[in-house]
């Protein structure tokens, strides 16, 4: 691979909840120092960072339904509109988590069709974020590739970064990204639909990793560590 390839793989995340204006800018100049595929940013920084990077070729990604999933598809589609109002050329949308684990399948159907159709008629992209975190049941996961291949969404995705799981001594842990999940997903899903890899991603090894399973697109929050170990390897 080239280190430009790298770069395209990466949405640069600048999604934690303390994230400023003034940090919001400071990571936008770093996805434009190298390139990336986007910057994905919380849906009221969408219209700022649009601006920022608006003669570049680094796209905007905007997040709907974050990090939880549970608003309603009716709120989702007005989310979603805006952000692609504000300049969002990518959205990526959580599921709503609790009707995949009652398998409410109608429910998922309905939500994934909505927001990809109005996706699609912008002429932009929707990630589905599963919330692997979430689902024990590979079944659930492969019912949920199923679905967004019937509706030609253009990528799923693993997790939000933010899916902790309360352990019963009150403590949290999160995975994100696995092995299992990333083999899962690419031979469950349509070819047509790409895998981005979330969760958990912090080296170009990971990077590396993960193309392997058939992974087009990661978000990550170590660009800088990533590229500049992709300048010495591959330069």
């Amino acid at each position: 691979m080239t280190t430009p390839e790298i770069a395209k793989m990466i949405d640069h995340s600048i999604l934690h909840p303390t994230f400023t204006d003034d940090d919001l800018a400071e990571h936008c100049a770093i996805a434009l120092k190298y390139n990336t595929a986007t910057v994905c940013v919380k849906p009221y920084h969408t219209q700022m960072a649009a601006k920022i990077l608006e003669s570049s070729h680094v796209k905007i990604c905007s997040v709907i339904g974050f990090p939880h999933g549970n608003s309603t598809i009716s709120i989702k589609m007005d989310e979603c509109k805006q952000v692609l109002d504000d300049g969002a050329d990518e959205v990526d949308m959580v599921i709503n988590i609790a009707k995949a684990l009652q398998q409410d399948w109608d429910y998922i159907r309905q939500e994934t069709q909505s927001i990809n159709d109005l996706c699609v008629s912008r002429g932009a992209l929707l990630k589905v974020i599963f919330e692997t975190d979430y689902l024990n049941d590979d079944r659930d996961k492969i019912t949920l590739c199923k679905i967004c291949s019937d509706h030609k969404v253009a990528f799923v995705k693993t997790s939000t970064g933010y899916g902790f799981v309360k352990n019963l001594s009150g403590t949290y842990s999160y995975t994100g990204a696995t092995n299992h999940d990333l083999i899962l997903m690419r031979k469950n899903c349509a070819a047509p639909v790409q895998i981005k890899a979330a969760g958990g991603i912090r080296t170009l090894d990971d990077i590396l990793r993960v193309k392997e399973l058939g992974v087009t697109r990661v978000g990550a929050t170590a660009t800088i560590e990533i590229m500049e170990e992709a300048k010495k390897r591959f330069s």
